[in-house]
């Protein structure tokens, strides 16, 4: 699956993360594609992890949705709060 896949790849991330945070004074300086693709990549994650959790649960349909919508408003709100971006408009060019 994607995720077994992509895995190795987000590891190598998180180490040059590491890496980078305790070697350099500075901020990485995202650019607004690597801000949203960060998001994206959090998102997927946590629904996966959300997944076995529901799962393990064995909660029915209707909890699973309520679940879910709460976790991307959540992190809309997160996103919102700390950085005034809204992550409806992120793919969206023509706002700033």
């Amino acid at each position: 699956m994607i995720g077994k896949r992509l895995s190795p790849t987000l590891h190598e991330i998180e180490e040059v993360l590491w890496e980078f945070e305790a070697n350099t004074p500075d901020k990485p300086n995202y650019t607004d594609e690597g801000f949203r693709a960060g998001i994206k990549i959090f998102m997927s994650v946590m629904l996966d992890k959300m997944w076995e959790l529901q799962e393990k649960e064995n909660l029915d349909l209707v909890d699973r949705e309520n679940m879910a919508d709460k976790l991307g408003n959540d992190i809309r709100n997160i996103v919102k709060t700390y950085t005034d971006i809204d992550t409806h408009k992120v793919y969206n060019k023509t706002d700033d």
